[in-house]
């Protein structure tokens, strides 16, 4: 178990300037994005801390969740792995996608992250050959864990109100895609990877 560090707030120029404890004005978001959200009352700006607490598997490799095989693993090949199914959602397909070792962006080798702009291609290709998927949407934030990962989710066709950053929040708040009707939805999107390499549910 990792000790929690002591931790201060930050004191750059940057922080310095910021409300801190106050309630900040959400209007630019519902004006931004006016086909997701109507209203949002945004929680009080809280302290920014820092040393931030480490993310999985930063101190010690053999923390991390993406390292370990699991039977989440619906395509693998040499260098790159896509998990999903963890839990079925509203949107039709959500994926994780991170390299077989352990790597952060930061130190990740050019050969591990040129392969993944052909696989991304592929990836989308998949998730598109869901029945009722218009587009592939791909976002990366790696908070949780230091293992680099980014995320596949699939925008129903016709969806406008899950345009841009908005579609990752419609998985919760979709009604939940029945069990049989989700784990088709992965089947599809493995099955269309395997086809140009690699292999469909290697842990299975």
């Amino acid at each position: 178990m990792t000790e929690s560090l002591a931790q201060h707030p930050a004191d750059t120029a940057f922080h310095a300037r910021l409300p801190i404890g106050e309630r900040l004005d959400a209007t630019p978001l519902t004006e931004g994005l006016p086909w997701a959200f109507e209203q949002i009352t945004m929680r009080p700006l809280e302290p920014m801390l820092v040393p931030e607490q480490p993310r999985g598997g930063e101190l010690d490799p053999e923390d991390c969740g993406s390292c370990r095989p699991s039977e989440h693993t619906i395509w693998q090949d040499d260098l790159w792995q896509v998990r999903a199914g963890w839990d079925i959602g509203g949107l039709p397909f959500v994926g994780a996608i991170s390299p077989r070792e352990h790597w952060l962006l930061e130190d990740a080798p050019h050969e591990v992250l040129a392969a993944y702009g052909p696989l991304m291609q592929r990836i989308s290709q998949a998730v598109k050959s869901i029945p009722g998927v218009a587009r592939c949407h791909f976002a990366r934030w790696n908070d949780g864990s230091a293992h680099l990962h980014l995320w596949a989710l699939a925008r129903p066709a016709g969806m406008m109100q899950g345009r841009g950053a908005a579609l990752a929040f419609w998985d919760e708040m979709l009604p939940k895609m029945p069990q049989e009707m989700g784990e088709d939805h992965i089947r599809i999107v493995a099955e269309a990877l395997a086809a140009g390499g690699g292999e469909a549910f290697p842990k299975r």
